[in-house]
């Protein structure tokens, strides 16, 4: 008896436009004195060394200048310039990059020659071994100490909330397959966690150890508020990671904390009031009380509208990604 043959397929990738690229350089430019020649220069140099399509994509954020002069000067068939009206951040500038490049694998860069360029082909080789994204480890760093401190500290909180084994979160020098940003949505500093938010996806993903050549920007510690939008982000990729089809267990949690602390206090204030006969006027900790259970009577309420409108949205939801799949053909399929 014959046994039908087991065939094994790539689910179906959405439509877009034919790739006919093996690389697509996407390079964001948030300042006018991007050094866009040098950048160009010594990536494609090392494209053609590995004999690799390649095409490069300038995406301007809102600025001109002299990068923009220079980069006016390299257009050509593998040289594209996106000028956006004004300034969106760089997480817009990678997906306008993303939606006109034409490549296979996405390399994203810097606005300044920042790592060797020899690593483009250890980066590119670890994706032709299974890789989906390779993100670098800048060792060492040439940069001043409180930047480096400031970058491990970060790099550290964001692994002890995704778990992914990623050293240097901050890097966005990366290389990684198309795919990881077909039903990726960056907005904000999103940018920042991106290899978080591929591997949370199911994507493979790889740190190689790189040579730092230059930082650029000054030393320092920055102002209050740049450390609070960064605490922040990290929340949001907390919620995000953990939360974003459970959202009745964070607010649960927050909600459920506040309103128990808010009993606990009446509860002992009433105690004092009936067994003391103490008066309620002068103590406002109590009123304080009871304004931390209807807050978290609040949040939970929050928690439990998110919950119904994921149940309501979950078959348009899909938190999973599919690599491939093996079937068995039906003998009917066959002549």
């Amino acid at each position: 008896m014959r046994h039908a043959a087991v065939t094994e397929t790539k689910p179906a990738a959405p439509h877009r436009s034919v790739e006919d690229r093996s690389v697509s350089v996407i390079v964001p430019v948030t300042a006018p004195t991007a050094q866009v020649r040098e950048v160009f220069l010594a990536l494609s140099a090392e494209l053609e060394r590995l004999g690799r399509d390649h095409e490069f994509i300038f995406v301007f954020d809102g600025v001109r200048g002299q990068a923009w002069q220079e980069a006016q000067s390299l257009i050509g068939p593998r040289v594209q310039v996106v000028g956006l009206q004004q300034s969106f951040g760089e997480s817009v500038c990678l997906s306008a990059g993303y939606e006109k490049a034409r490549g296979r694998i996405l390399l994203t860069s810097p606005q300044y020659v920042q790592i060797d360029p020899a690593a483009v082909e250890r980066m590119l080789a670890a994706i032709d071994a299974g890789a989906d994204f390779v993100t670098p480890w800048r060792h060492p760093r040439v940069d001043p100490w409180p930047n480096r401190l400031q970058s491990v500290l970060f790099s550290w909180l964001t692994r002890r909330i995704i778990h992914v084994k990623v050293r240097d979160m901050n890097c966005t020098f990366r290389a990684f397959r198309r795919e990881v940003l077909d039903d990726m949505h960056l907005y904000g500093d999103m940018y920042r966690f991106l290899p978080a938010l591929a591997y949370r996806q199911g994507f493979r993903v790889q740190e190689l150890e790189v040579r730092h050549l230059r930082e650029w920007g000054g030393a320092g510690l920055f102002g209050v508020g740049v450390y609070a939008r960064r605490l922040l982000d990290v929340v949001g990729m907390l919620f995000l990671a953990k939360f974003t089809l459970k959202p009745l267990r964070f607010f649960g949690a927050l909600g459920g904390l506040l309103a128990l602390v808010g009993l606990a206090v009446c509860v002992e204030i009433g105690v004092e009031h009936w067994l003391y006969k103490a008066g309620l006027y002068n103590r406002p900790i109590f009123m304080i009380g009871f304004l931390m259970i209807v807050l978290g009577v609040q949040i939970i309420g929050f928690g439990l509208v998110g919950e119904i409108i994921i149940y309501t949205q979950a078959r348009n939801l899909r938190e999973y990604r599919v690599e491939r799949i093996w079937e068995r053909p039906d003998d009917g399929d066959r002549a």
